[in-house]
């Protein structure tokens, strides 16, 4: 089994968490967060994503904080089709701010 980790967010910062998960051919992101903060941290929203998001398989979300799920809509705007996995009570929490 090949392993590895890939820090995409929240490194650097608190905020814009997403850490990618490689599993054999396997892609598990592990939170889809929104920078957030000063402008020059906020810009990094409309970078290139670093990774083809149609090849992540699932979304696991930690909790509904907007800097761990704040990037779900601009994730499938490019292109990920998966399912996206987190409690129930997370699930009720962050479908308002992403109607928005």
């Amino acid at each position: 089994m090949d392993v590895r980790v890939k820090f995409l967010g929240g490194a650097g910062t608190v905020t814009g968490s997403k850490y990618l998960l490689e599993i054999d051919d396997y892609n598990l992101l592990i939170d889809c967060g929104l920078f957030q903060g000063p402008r020059e941290i906020r810009t990094r929203n409309w970078d290139d994503f670093p990774i083809d998001p149609s090849t992540i398989d699932a979304v696991v979300l930690t909790h509904a904080h907007l800097d761990h799920s704040g990037y779900l809509p601009r994730l499938f705007k490019k292109g990920f089709r998966g399912s996206v996995y987190c409690t129930i009570a997370s699930c009720d929490l962050v479908e308002l701010p992403l109607k928005d």
